[in-house]
C-alpha cells in the first residue's frame, strides 16, 4: 500500500539535484510541497494534505543529511593526492581482432617514454586511449588500420586517489560528479581503478575542475 511517506521518498529520490539540496537543507519546504502536491494526489488517487507532506519532507531530509553529513562527507575529507596533465589527445577505437596487437605493439614504444600519460580502456565494442599529445604519431601508426570513430584533441586529465572507504561507501561518485555538472564542467571520460579516478575535460576548464575536486576536501 502506498502511503505519502514512501511516495514523496520516490519523488524526491527520481530527482538528484533536488534530492541534494534537500540534504543540504536549501530548500523552502512549504513551496516544495506545494509544487510536489498534485502529482502526489494523482499518483494516490485521493487528497493529500499540505502539512502531511511537509512532514514527510522534513523526516526525509533529516535522514538525508545524516547520510550525506557522516558517511559521503567523512570519504570526501580523506581524498588523496589531486593530480592534473594537460595536452592530451584522446583516441575511440572500434573493437577489432587486431586491437589487442596493436595496444600490444603501442605499450612497447610508450615504454620508452616513462614521463608521458597513457591510459587504454575497453567496453563492449569501443577501445579508448588518452594519450599525452606528443606521442599522438604513434598511435595513428600502430592503429592506422583500426577504425577510429572520434579523436578529442587539447584535453586535460585530473586524476583523484580515495581512500579506501570509497568502495563501501554509496554515493561517492554521484556527489563528486553532480558537483562538477552544477558548475557546467562536460566530462569526456571517466576512467577508474578500486582508489583512484581520473576525469578528462576540456583544457579550458581544467582549473575550474580542479578547484571544485579540490573544495570538496572541505565539505562541512
Amino acid at each position: 500500500m502506498k502511503t505519502i511517506s514512501s511516495v514523496v521518498e520516490n519523488y524526491i529520490k527520481s530527482k538528484p539535484f533536488l534530492l541534494n539540496a534537500l540534504a543540504q537543507g536549501i530548500i523552502n519546504l512549504t513551496s516544495l510541497a506545494r509544487v510536489m502536491t498534485e502529482e502526489l494526489e494523482s499518483e494516490l488517487g485521493k487528497d493529500v494534505k499540505q502539512g502531511a507532506v511537509i512532514m514527510a519532507l522534513k523526516r526525509l531530509s533529516e535522514d538525508l543529511s545524516f547520510k550525506v553529513n557522516h558517511k559521503v562527507t567523512k570519504v570526501l575529507r580523506g581524498i588523496g593526492e589531486i593530480t592534473v596533465r594537460s595536452s592530451l589527445n584522446d583516441y575511440t577505437f572500434l573493437v577489432s581482432d587486431t586491437i589487442f596487437q596493436r595496444q600490444a605493439e603501442l605499450i612497447s614504444e610508450i615504454n620508452q617514454h616513462p614521463d608521458a600519460f597513457f591510459t587504454s580502456s575497453r567496453g563492449v565494442n569501443e577501445t579508448n586511449i588518452v594519450i599525452s599529445e606528443s606521442l599522438c604519431g604513434l598511435v595513428e601508426k600502430h592503429f592506422k588500420n583500426e577504425r577510429l570513430t572520434q579523436k578529442l584533441e587539447n584535453l586535460s586529465s585530473i586524476t583523484v586517489k580515495l581512500p579506501k572507504e570509497n568502495t563501501v561507501t554509496p554515493g561517492i561518485y554521484y556527489f563528486i560528479f553532480q558537483r562538477l555538472a552544477w558548475e557546467g564542467i562536460v566530462i569526456y571520460e571517466v576512467i577508474s581503478t578500486s582508489n583512484e579516478f581520473t576525469v578528462l575535460v576540456d583544457e579550458e576548464v581544467v582549473d575550474k575542475a580542479f578547484k571544485i575536486i579540490k573544495d570538496l576536501k572541505l565539505t562541512k
